[in-house]
């Protein structure tokens, strides 16, 4: 098969070892970078073009879409889909999955267990928001944020109102959670490969941080899931269209609580930590899955 991997740079971990195993697998593979793609928006003959080139020999392109460029990446990848490829997480997908409003709301609608979650406008309506999540603490998150960066925990109400009033003073979307003191400042990454969670691990946060992302200093540790566990990542990634992703969880009192689901899941850390050759799963699921052309999914 010819795979196009949809990234910003070969040197990044995750993009080398999809590019590796892949090769492994006796596949033709390109990295292209989609910001430097440029698309001929077509009834009959719909275009992607990269250096001059046509895109159209693709059999499967895998996106690794970054967070600051979704809107113009998934524009790439839709494109791919209209030519008739098979993606391996198709745009709307990403889109949904990117959007943290949208997909809790998804999630929520399917039963899916949540950290209590509340929204709002107008800092008018700030004490009903900090009761939706019970109170202070609560944990105060930006809709655009990545990475554990734009998420606060207000340990008191009047410190919530101040970071509130402050973020929606800058025109920033946020929700605000409840905390979930009991998980220690843990919280476990599950991979899902299709419907299947491939590998996962603990991820514990530097001493005196509550978020756990790797990213902000956390440690990443080798772990056991329970099968509660991994049904609610599968459902999941499957509630937001994906194929491929990265679902966080929280142990809570009352069960497994879903975070966030990635769509362009970090493999460095995972593979580390479970010693799981994430990359070639991925890989072998392109090839039972992506010989056909597009992918015939419905949308959830």
């Amino acid at each position: 098969m010819k795979i196009a991997i949809l990234s910003r740079d070969s040197k990044l971990y995750s993009t080398h070892r999809l590019y590796e195993a892949a090769v492994k697998r006796g596949h033709e593979v390109y990295v292209i970078d989609y910001l430097r793609c440029y698309i001929n928006i077509a009834t009959k003959k719909p275009m992607v073009i990269f250096g001059g080139k046509e895109l159209n020999d693709i059999d499967a392109v895998i996106p690794r879409i970054g967070a600051s460029h979704t809107f113009y990446g998934a524009a790439v990848v839709r494109q791919f889909e209209m030519m008739g490829k098979y993606t391996l997480n198709r745009s709307q997908a990403i889109l949904r999955s990117r959007d943290k409003l949208r997909s809790l709301q998804i999630m929520g609608e399917r039963g899916i267990h949540l950290p209590t979650t509340g929204c709002a406008h107008s800092t008018k309506d700030i004490d009903g928001l900090i009761s939706i999540a019970g109170g202070a603490p609560v944990v105060i998150k930006l809709l655009e944020g990545t990475q554990g960066i734009g998420v606060v925990l207000a340990e008191t109400k009047k410190a919530a109102e101040s970071v509130i009033e402050a973020f929606r003073g800058l025109r920033e979307h946020i929700i605000v959670q409840e905390f979930i003191k009991e998980s220690n400042g843990e919280d476990i990454r599950c991979l899902v490969v299709g419907d299947r969670v491939v590998a996962a691990m603990m991820r514990k946060g530097a001493k005196g941080e509550f978020r756990s992302n790797l990213h902000r200093g956390g440690t990443g540790f080798k772990i056991k899931i329970t099968p509660e566990e991994r049904a609610i990542a599968i459902k999941a990634a499957q509630a937001m269209g994906l194929k491929v992703a990265g679902v966080d969880i929280l142990r809570s009192n009352h069960g497994p609580l879903v975070m966030e689901v990635n769509s362009s899941p970090g493999l460095k850390g995972i593979e580390g930590t479970s010693g799981i050759d994430v990359a070639d799963k991925i890989i072998a699921y392109i090839e039972k899955n992506g010989q056909n052309g597009h992918s015939k999914d419905k949308k959830p």
